[in-house]
């Protein structure tokens, strides 16, 4: 869900940072990648607070029964705002992280020597899995002490089980480098990476896929597996301009009727 709501926020604010030819800057794609992000995190984040609480809770004794028993306590107990507790730090993860992803990706056609568009699926794949572990690498300190956030509560037994207690985002960010050390902020990294990759691997592979698809059933190119263009097609032109060009070609254009003036 996450990343579907990135992909589609990130083409619409490509498309808002377009200029009238079309064409987008290498800093513009940045920013519509963090904004994407953010999105992404916000609506999503109250069930990765849910999430959070659900793992990090005592099995022998557990405080939520299910998801929606979850969503309910921590609301009653706790207030709407629980919910959204550490959100600025998932903001503040989620631009360098996406931002991070973005422009390893669009880079990376340095990497192979040749135009993106000309990428197979697997080469999608690892530019994907690159491009999300360099980022997530960068952004893990905010996704430390975010879940850390997440799983602190007064109402939970012994505090949630965190293994510091803070007051606030710094108070956490200080506790965690002074109990473990700085590198305590990436402590978790390796499971992270183990996730992350693949997922981002499989969904920037399947996004350039899908792309290819649409590209192939419109008539721009002769298959979904290149980007092999067919010959004679003005690239340029939307769907529906190409749709009607060759129907003009194929002669079943019948010229308006002229009409009785009285």
């Amino acid at each position: 869900m996450v990343g579907a709501l990135q992909l589609a926020s990130y083409r619409r604010f490509v498309m808002l940072f377009m200029d009238d030819l079309g064409h987008i800057s290498q800093w513009s794609a940045i920013m519509a990648g963090s904004l994407a992000g953010t999105v992404a995190t916000v609506v999503t984040y109250p069930t990765d607070v849910v999430k959070t609480r659900l793992i990090v809770q005592n099995r022998l004794e557990p405080s939520y029964k299910g998801i929606l028993h979850a969503f309910y306590t921590i609301y009653h107990q706790e207030g709407f705002l629980a919910l959204y507790r550490g959100v600025s730090l998932t903001v503040l993860g989620a631009i360098p992280f996406s931002a991070g992803s973005f422009f390893v990706y669009i880079n990376l056609n340095k990497i192979w020597q040749e135009p993106s568009f000309r990428f197979s699926p697997l080469q999608n794949f690892i530019n994907g899995c690159l491009a999300a572990g360099v980022a997530q690498t960068l952004s893990f300190p905010f996704e430390t002490v975010k879940r850390k956030m997440q799983a602190q509560s007064p109402c939970l037994p012994h505090y949630g089980g965190v293994d510091i207690r803070f007051t606030g985002m710094v108070d956490c960010f200080r506790q965690t480098v002074k109990t473990k050390s700085v590198l305590g902020l990436w402590c978790g990294l390796t499971a992270n990476l183990l996730k992350i990759v693949p997922y981002y691997g499989v969904m920037f592979s399947t996004f350039e896929f899908c792309k290819r698809v649409c590209l192939y059933r419109n008539g721009y190119i002769e298959s979904p597996l290149s980007y092999k263009l067919i010959p004679g097609v003005d690239q340029s032109l939307q769907p529906q301009e190409l749709q009607e060009l060759k129907f003009l070609r194929r002669g079943n254009f019948e010229p308006p009727k002229p009409t009785l003036e009285n």
